[in-house]
């Protein structure tokens, strides 16, 4: 039996309906066609399978405390998602029949992963193939089954989904446990969730917030002069130039050139009222722009962001209901922008089609140049799937929604953007030096705006007034000043992020990291995250209570603020997580190992969780105490007496202690240290003999040891 494994039921139904028939549906299977020919198409929902709870490693792991921590599995294991047994099940039955197995998993990391465990998990020696799928259309479905590969050939690309799973599950699990126990140590409450991707994007915001409410508005002054050649022409008119920093007044500059002193700036505005002065640099071109390239997820959801305002999530699901229900575009979840050289033979057809569907391009349709041919297509930019395009379908399967239909327009601009002219600016610098000063005057305009046409602009924008042009002066011609004037300027906060802005900052990570070496090599990598799983990580952090909406920006609740404020950078910034993701993709190119990586990130987690003696990676400490009687967390309270310590226990242990009793010399000031039979906490008491640390577990566990000057002497 010829076997397809989909990455989900509606992938499913698509190859299903480019086999031939009969069919007979069953559940969580199609067989197409009859006798020895018959194919069987099933599908995955999803990861049926997920990383096995700490629990399932070691039933002690199931309790959260710290002297289990790290945790480290021996030997991985996955476990059965309850909501998808049934389908699991019915695989399970399929692959033992096998003869050969066909993987649909969807083009990218997780979709490899997603099958190949499956695959894994129940074991065959039938050979497997590979197929990727870009394009739902009955077309393109039948043109990929015609081409399997062998599977074994995106062996790297599963290695590398699986260090990402395996790194994720050490990372969050170890480091949420750790700073939640150190919070509830401190009285705090909830969990403090900690994750490789979703931590440094939460730094990203927070960071921008702090910056706003710190920020203290700077005047600064702009000299501003007005010129006119002295060789006048009638049809020549005035221009304006704007003042150029100088060395020589560095002392009043910032760190962006602006220069924040009004007596130098009115000086040098007079110093130059009424003085000839000639032209330094003339320089005038038409500059040719290519189109952009087709939309990546990222670059769709950015540019859907800015124009229409919708969430990163909102902008995931639309497009990916164009994919699947409607067939109106290809694979959503691509991180390329370019397209196969093979797709070019179908631009009429693609051009076509988007007529069809979006009416209001079907005048730019008509005009398309199909024998023009940009960058777009190249194959050596392309991998496992392709930038996202319309397909090839005329009508979607039912009325598109008003978000379908923006998301699809911007999609299909995108593409016959390629068919276009290039547009042409029209620039223009004049450099001139009046006195000791520099002044520089520059012009730009859309002389041809070419693909520029088909750019959406945003509403309710106002039109700058138009300048008139630059006189066509040469290099050292003389020039006279009319007037000069200085503008007095504030500086100006960072913008809190939106979607599309904090979308833009993972995506170019690079330009938040300050290392000038690793800046360089993060410029070439994905940034934070992945292209499917960007949209998710923001919408974990609100469900998270770490970022609210406040109207269109995004900005960080007062709990990401205090986990932040505790991290180490290393934990918080986004230059260790971004390195990660460059691992990962050396991974997949075969070029690092996966077991190193993981190696070298329990290295990072040992040293978080056991900071070396400068502190470094551990939550700052405040003097609330532990329990006396059990060493759990306590908590201020009011009581009719006053403030008073209660342990968090309660009413389990109704350990208390006074408020002002917070260096106990009992030991339950520090940090928890674990029995070393049964590793719960030890308490230090005194007894007749002195002091002495007995377990806390007493009388389950009767283990005691001696006391050395206020810590308990190991065996």
């Amino acid at each position: 039996m010829l076997l397809y494994i989909a990455e989900k039921p509606s992938l499913g139904r698509a190859i299903a309906a480019a086999l031939p028939g009969p069919y007979q549906k069953g559940q969580g299977w199609v067989r197409c066609g009859t006798g020895a020919e018959a194919t069987t198409v099933s599908w995955c929902i999803g990861h049926l399978l997920e990383p096995a709870e700490p629990a399932s490693y070691n039933p002690a792991w199931k309790t959260w405390r710290q002297h289990d921590l790290p945790m480290f599995p021996d030997k991985w294991q996955l476990s059965p998602k309850d909501s998808v047994r049934h389908q699991l099940k019915a695989l399970e039955s399929l692959i033992r029949q096998a003869d050969t197995i066909v993987h649909a998993g969807d083009p990218d990391r997780e979709g490899q992963l997603l099958v190949d465990e499956v695959i894994r998990y129940f074991g065959t020696r039938a050979p497997v193939k590979r197929i990727l799928i870009n394009d739902l259309t009955p077309a393109a479905v039948a043109k990929a089954i015609q081409h399997p590969r062998d599977n074994h050939e995106f062996l790297r690309l599963s290695h590398s989904a699986l260090a990402r799973q395996r790194a994720d599950w050490l990372y969050g699990i170890n480091l949420t446990r750790y700073y939640t126990l150190s919070y509830q140590q401190q009285g705090e409450k909830g969990v403090y969730s900690v994750g490789r991707v979703q931590t440094p994007v939460l730094g990203l915001v927070v960071e921008r917030d702090n910056a706003i409410e710190d920020f203290e508005p700077r005047p600064y002054f702009r000299i501003e002069a007005r010129f006119r050649a002295q060789e006048e022409e009638a049809d020549q008119q005035p221009f304006t130039a704007r003042w150029l920093p100088d060395d020589q007044f560095q002392d009043h500059l910032d760190d962006e050139n602006r220069l924040l002193d009004r007596a130098t700036a009115e000086q040098i505005a007079a110093s130059i009222h009424s003085r000839p002065g000639s032209i330094l640099e003339s320089r005038f071109r038409d500059r040719p722009e290519a189109p952009p390239l087709p939309l990546s997820l990222s670059a769709l959801q950015i540019e859907a962001g800015r124009l229409f305002r919708m969430g990163a999530k909102d902008v995931l699901d639309t497009a990916q209901n164009l994919y699947e229900r409607h067939q109106l575009i290809t694979y959503p979840r691509s991180d390329c922008r370019y397209l196969p050289e093979g797709h070019y033979a179908q631009r009429e057809q693609v051009t076509g089609a988007i007529g069809r569907v979006s009416p209001e391009l079907a005048e730019a349709c008509s005009k398309a140049d199909f024998s023009r041919k940009t960058a777009a297509w190249n194959d050596k930019k392309v991998d496992a799937h392709h930038a996202i395009i319309p397909t090839s379908r005329t009508a979607p399967s039912s009325k598109l929604t008003d978000a379908e239909q923006k998301v699809y327009g911007l999609v299909s601009r995108y593409y016959l953007m390629q068919f276009a002219a290039d547009a042409i600016h029209r620039e223009g610098r004049l450099t001139l030096r009046v006195a000791e000063h520099r002044f520089r005057a520059t012009e730009t305009a859309v002389f041809k705006p070419g693909w520029k046409a088909l750019e959406l602009k945003l509403r309710d924008k106002q039109k700058e007034t138009e300048k008139p042009p630059l006189p066509r002066l040469d290099k050292g011609e003389p020039v006279f000043c009319e007037d000069s004037t200085v503008s007095e300027r504030k500086t100006q906060p960072p913008q809190y992020f939106t979607d599309a802005s904090l979308l833009s900052a993972m995506t170019n990570i690079a330009r938040f990291v300050t290392d000038p070496e690793l800046r360089k090599t993060l410029r070439e990598t994905d940034g934070l995250g992945t292209e499917a799983t960007r949209a998710n990580i923001i919408d974990t952090l609100f469900k998270r209570d770490y970022l609210y909406r406040d109207s269109r920006h995004i900005r960080a609740t007062d709990k990401g603020k205090t986990l932040i404020g505790a991290l180490p950078d290393s934990v918080s910034k986004p230059d260790r997580t971004a390195v990660w993701e460059a691992t990962l993709e050396s991974i997949r190119r075969g070029e690092d190992d996966p077991r190193k990586f993981l190696q070298k990130l329990k290295t990072e987690i040992r040293g978080f969780i056991h900071p070396t003696a400068d502190g470094r990676g551990a939550v700052p400490q405040t003097n609330i105490p532990n329990c006396p009687k059990c060493r759990a967390p306590m908590t201020e309270r009011d009581g009719k007496f006053g403030r008073f310590f209660a342990c968090t226990r309660y009413p389990d242990c109704r350990g208390t202690r006074p408020v002002e009793d917070t260096t106990p010399e009992d030991g339950s000031g520090q940090k928890p240290i674990p029995c070393p039979h049964c590793f719960s906490p030890l308490v230090r008491r005194k007894g007749k003999k002195g002091w002495f640390w007995g377990c806390s577990n007493f009388p389950a566990c009767r283990q005691t040891l001696d006391d050395d000057d206020g810590k308990p002497v190991t065996p």
